[in-house]
């Protein structure tokens, strides 16, 4: 980004970025969920080691999705 302040975002542009954020956290959510009820021997590797992961932005969660269950 070119280093605007907010009140200098057209509404388009906040839109965007509120939208992302929201994508952001729903994703955390639903990984930190998981992760919490689900036994540890469906898991991958240790749960500590993903909750820590899912706070990587967007990467974290989309990986524990994909890698850190156990199908």
């Amino acid at each position: 980004m070119s280093g605007r302040k907010w009140s200098e975002l057209s509404r388009r542009e906040r839109s965007l970025v509120m939208g992302a954020g929201a994508v952001q956290v729903t994703l955390l959510a639903a990984a930190l969920v998981d992760i919490q009820r689900r036994p540890a021997e469906q898991i991958n590797g240790p749960k500590r080691l993903w909750r820590v992961l899912a706070f990587i932005n967007y990467a974290g969660p989309i990986c524990y999705f994909l890698f850190g269950r156990k199908r």
